[in-house]
C-alpha cells in the first residue's frame, strides 16, 4: 500500500488524499482484503471491518439489497441515515456529481466538494470527522443510505486496513458502527462477534480502535455551521479552521427528541446501552462528588433485599469510574481480589478491575457483588475504555452501574458524556 505523505498544507493535502493506491502484492494481508472486497461485490450480507473510531458494519453504499442488509443484521431504524466511508477524494467527488456524469471533474465540472469542508479535510482527513454533503437528485448511492434526506454523511477513515478495503471494493461502504442496535459500539472484533454472531458471515479483525468513540459529524452547509455529533474531533480544534470559528452545536435539537427526522446518525435512538441498568452522575451533580450518593445507597440495599427475598440471584452492582471516585465509590465491601487489567475482549485497552463482596452499609452482611472499573482520569482514556467497561460489565453480569461522568468540555469528553447519556437508564443533575 502506499501513500505520499510528505505534503502537509492547503492544496497540497488534497491532491494528496485524491488517491489511495494499494500496491501490487500478494502478502496475506493483503489477499485477505482482496477475499472481502469481493464478498462486498456479490453478497447483500454486511462485512464487520476496524476503523480508528469504532468497527464498522460494512456494505456497498451504491446498492440497495446491500444497505438493507446493514439495517437487518443491527435491527436499526429504517430512518437512520448511514455514513459513507470512501477511500479517496476522487471516490467522494464521483458521489456529488449527478449519476448520468459520474465522473465529476473529468466532465467538464468544478470542484464539487463545497469549498466550507476543505480546510478541515486538509486538517483531519483522513481521520474522525464525518462532513454533511448534498445529495445530487441522481445519486449513485442507495436510497436507504440516506434515510429519504437530500444530504448525506462521508468520511475518510484513517485506518489503513479500511481504506484498502474500500478500494479494492470499488465503491463507497454505507458503515454505522458494527454492534447490535442500541448496544454499546464495537471496539474490537470480539465485541463485533458478540453481537453479529449469526447475522453475517466475516469480520476483518484489526485490533483494538485507537479513539474509542465515533466520528464527529459536522454541517457545513448552514449559516453558522454547526456540529450535529460530538466525536474524535474535538470543538475546540474545529473552530481552528478557517471559516468555523462560530460553529456552533446542534445535537441537543429537536430530532434528539423525536420530534423530527435526523439530520445525522446517533441524533434520534437511544444508543450505546449495555443491558444492566445505567445511572450517570454528571460531573455537576454535588451528592456524588465522592462517590455513590446516600439515596442511591439506599436504593442498592433495598434492590438486594428484594432480590434475596424473591430467592434471586445476588445483586451485581458495578461501577465505572473516571477522575476523582475512589474503588468501591464509597459503597461498603469486603477485601477486594487483586487488582488486574482486564483485557476486555482481548484487547490492548487497560481497564483496571477489581471485584469484591458488597457489604450492607450499616452491617459485615454481605449483600451481593461489586465490580469496580477505573477507565483513567482524563477525556481521552474514558472515550478509549468506555464501551469496553460497558460490555465487560454486561458480560459479568451487571444488574446496575454507576458511572462517574466527566466535565462536559468542548473536546472529545462532549463526545464521552454524549454517549453516556444516550446509554443512560437515570441521569443525576
Amino acid at each position: 500500500m502506499s501513500q505520499d505523505v510528505s505534503s502537509r498544507a492547503g492544496t497540497r493535502i488534497l491532491k494528496r488524499l485524491g488517491t489511495w493506491e494499494v500496491a501490487a502484492t500478494d502478502s496475506p494481508s493483503v489477499k485477505v482484503l482482496r477475499e472481502a472486497a469481493e464478498y462486498l461485490k456479490t453478497k447483500d450480507v454486511p462485512v464487520g471491518f476496524p476503523t480508528e473510531t469504532v468497527y464498522g458494519l460494512g456494505a456497498d453504499a451504491t446498492r440497495s439489497a446491500a444497505v438493507k442488509g446493514i439495517y437487518t443484521a443491527k435491527g436499526r431504524p429504517s430512518d437512520n441515515p448511514l455514513i459513507v466511508h470512501v477511500s479517496d477524494l476522487d471516490m467522494l467527488r464521483n458521489l456529488l456529481v449527478p449519476q448520468h456524469s459520474a465522473n465529476g471533474t473529468a466532465n467538464g465540472h468544478s470542484d464539487p466538494i463545497p469549498e466550507i469542508y476543505k480546510p478541515l479535510i486538509s486538517k483531519f482527513w483522513p481521520g474522525p470527522l464525518t462532513i454533511l454533503l448534498p445529495n445530487p437528485e441522481q445519486s449513485v448511492l442507495a436510497p436507504e443510505v440516506t434515510a429519504g434526506l437530500k444530504t448525506f454523511g462521508a468520511r475518510m477513515p484513517s485506518s489503513t486496513l479500511a481504506l484498502t478495503l474500500i478500494k479494492l471494493a470499488g465503491a463507497p461502504l454505507a458503515a454505522p458502527s458494527a454492534n447490535a442496535s442500541t448496544r454499546p459500539s464495537a471496539t474490537t472484533a470480539s465485541d463485533v462477534l458478540e453481537d453479529m454472531n449469526g447475522r453475517i458471515d466475516l469480520i476483518l479483525d484489526g485490533g483494538s480502535c485507537q479513539v474509542g468513540v465515533e466520528s464527529t459529524v459536522v454541517d457545513g452547509l448552514c449559516d453558522p455551521p454547526v456540529v450535529l455529533r460530538p466525536g474524535g474531533v474535538s470543538l475546540d480544534e474545529i473552530r481552528s479552521c478557517a471559516g468555523w470559528d462560530k460553529v456552533a452545536k446542534a445535537y441537543k435539537d429537536q430530532s434528539e427528541l423525536g420530534k423530527a427526522a435526523p439530520r445525522a446518525p446517533g441524533m434520534k435512538y437511544k444508543h450505546y446501552s449495555p443491558k444492566a441498568r445505567v445511572v450517570l452522575y454528571e460531573a455537576s451533580y454535588a451528592a456524588g462528588e465522592n462517590g455513590i450518593s446516600e439515596d442511591d445507597v439506599g436504593y442498592i440495599t433495598q434492590f438486594s433485599q428484594q432480590a434475596k427475598d424473591t430467592s434471586s440471584a445476588p445483586t451485581t452492582v458495578g461501577i465505572i469510574r473516571t477522575r476523582s471516585w475512589k474503588a468501591a465509590a464509597g459503597l461498603r465491601t469486603g477485601q477486594f481480589e487483586s487488582r488486574k487489567v482486564v483485557e476486555a475482549a482481548e484487547t490492548d485497552i487497560e481497564v483496571d478491575a477489581q471485584e469484591a463482596e458488597l457489604l450492607d452499609p450499616k452491617a459485615d452482611e454481605s449483600i451481593g457483588k461489586l465490580l469496580d472499573l477505573s477507565i483513567g482520569v482524563d477525556a481521552r482514556s474514558a472515550a478509549q475504555g468506555l464501551f469496553s467497561a460497558l460490555r465487560e460489565l454486561d458480560r459479568r453480569k451487571a444488574d446496575v452501574i454507576f458511572v462517574e461522568g466527566i466535565p462536559d468540555s468542548d473536546d472529545i469528553a462532549a463526545a464521552v458524556m454524549n454517549r453516556l447519556r444516550k446509554a443512560a437508564s437515570e441521569i443525576r443533575t
